[in-house]
């Protein structure tokens, strides 16, 4: 079966991520079949996909005819029976491990020896869900970024089992929707949600230290560095519930290595329901009229906010590197596609000067003894050969 826009393309779950990759899939002119164990679930996405192309026809991003024609091409199934005419299946359910297994063993009694499997799983183990298949080869990691249809990031990750020959053929068909895609290998975080954890995890370490507040340190990300978004307002948008269970999640993933540490004041907002903008407040206020305080606009201190922040970030990636997670231009490509950063750090790094960044880490790896700050072995071995990563 040609994996092309011929294929058929399924989706297991009809959440907002597998509603937006059917969008995408049926945008590419393939015929997408989606099912949910929960019937108001494709209640919902079917009618949340009518709103959105109704929008792009409205906004004249798209036309009557074309929207209409996409809609018609993703067809919503009471079964798993219906995925066995599918080229590709695309998982996108919740983060269990064990209803996944579930998942993809009723797939592979369905589908056609020649189909595709992948999950679109954001923080478990590619291989320990293809070993649920008994053809683990044909199953591999596609991970879009949330809204998929505006996200142009999507991470391809394969298990140990995966033929080289599946990663290929995905990537193609990916590459081929308008999509950037990117190689990861199979560990904790993949490339974005483990190279931005310092973006975070940093900036919260520097609020609690009382170095400055919330928004003088989004002022210094945002102003002086670039980045679209401060870290709290980014937390405050992703959810503080969402982005320290993902924090939490990469942390015992690498047997509580202190440089992926959660923090206490994140985890107290949460459990105390300060979410962000979803439940009307979290580093932020979000009540009508309220007036949040400003930031102090002091650069020399906003400097030294943003190269702390900025060297972990760059020690984070260029261990990646090290570790073989990825290559150069994948890493600097996910990470401005993915997270929108204004340069790709192992490039910002050469700017910079490796010295300069490793400087920076060991000064901070001095002051407070923590293996959080240890410099990446690459970056010392870079310093003493005088290399570039460019």
């Amino acid at each position: 079966m040609p994996l092309d826009a011929r294929a058929a393309v399924g989706v297991v779950g009809a959440g907002a991520m597998g509603t937006g990759i059917a969008q995408v899939a049926a945008a590419a002119g393939h015929h997408v079949i989606v099912h949910d164990a929960d019937a108001d679930a494709m209640t919902r996405a079917r009618a949340s996909l009518e709103k959105v192309h109704a929008r792009l026809v409205e906004k004249g991003k798209l036309d009557a005819k074309a929207a209409k024609a996409t809609l018609a091409r993703i067809e919503f199934a009471p079964a798993t029976d219906a995925f066995a005419p599918c080229g590709l299946v695309i998982e996108a359910v919740v983060e269990d491990l064990a209803v996944k297994h579930a998942v993809f063993t009723a797939l592979e009694g369905v589908v056609d020896d020649g189909c595709l499997l992948a999950t679109n799983t954001s923080s478990l183990s590619v291989s320990a869900i293809a070993s649920a298949c008994r053809a683990g080869e044909r199953v591999l990691g596609v991970h879009f970024f949330n809204p998929a249809p505006l996200m142009p990031l999507v991470e391809i990750v394969p298990a140990i089992q995966t033929s080289e020959d599946v990663v290929a053929l995905t990537r193609k068909l990916v590459d081929g929707w308008g999509k950037t895609s990117v190689r990861a290998a199979d560990t904790p975080g993949f490339i974005v949600n483990r190279v931005a954890r310092p973006f975070y995890g940093e900036a919260l370490r520097i609020l609690d230290e009382g170095v400055a507040d919330a928004a003088t340190i989004d002022w210094a990300m945002t102003e002086l560095g670039g980045f679209r978004m401060g870290p709290f307002a980014l937390m405050d948008l992703i959810g503080n519930d969402v982005n320290y269970a993902v924090t939490e999640g990469v942390f015992r993933a690498f047997y509580n290595d202190p440089r992926y540490k959660p923090s206490f004041t994140q985890k107290r907002m949460v459990e105390s329901g300060l979410l962000g903008r979803k439940s009307g407040r979290g580093f932020y206020d979000y009540s009508k009229g309220t007036q949040n305080p400003d930031p102090r606009r002091h650069e020399p201190l906003g400097r030294e906010i943003l190269m702390r922040v900025l060297a972990m970030l760059i020690n984070e990636a260029a261990d990646a590197l090290f570790w073989g997670v990825a290559s150069r231009d994948d890493i600097d490509l996910a990470m401005t596609k993915g997270v929108n950063y204004p340069r790709g750090l192992l490039r910002w790094a050469d700017e910079l000067g490796i010295p300069n960044v490793l400087a920076r880490l060991e000064a901070l790896h001095r002051e407070y003894a923590e293996d959080r700050y240890r410099p990446s072995p690459l970056l010392r071995r870079m310093e003493r050969e005088g290399a570039t990563f460019w």
